[in-house]
């Protein structure tokens, strides 16, 4: 649940840098440099959690593979919805290939 929540800030912190245009509004960038830093804390939270065996849940390359997928898929979202980016076929065929990655290192034993 951790490291869902970081990966759903991800795209905010990304919204955020853009709307400072390089660092000129001074909220939209410190609003950026925390939402950063709290995703980041949240991933090495939740790649640090272990069970009662001490074995850890989630490995480093895991977590932040499911970090930047779901990362980049709610960035292509917020693109859609806040820009009027396109979204192309091409484009969505590669945001699904995203997403199956991350169902695939879930089904192969990675969380």
């Amino acid at each position: 649940m951790i490291l869902i929540i970081a990966s759903c800030i991800e795209p905010i912190w990304v919204t955020c840098l853009d709307k400072s245009e390089s660092f000129k509004h001074k909220g939209w960038g410190i609003a950026a440099v925390v939402l950063v830093l709290l995703c980041l804390y949240l991933l090495a939270y939740a790649v640090g959690m272990t069970d009662s065996n001490g074995e850890n849940y989630i490995g480093p390359g895991v977590a932040y593979a499911v970090l930047a997928g779901i990362g980049a898929t709610g960035i292509v979202a917020v693109g859609r919805v806040l820009y009027r980016e396109k979204l192309t076929p091409r484009r969505l065929f590669f945001v699904a290939l995203i997403v199956i990655g991350i169902i695939g290192t879930r089904l192969a034993g990675g969380l």
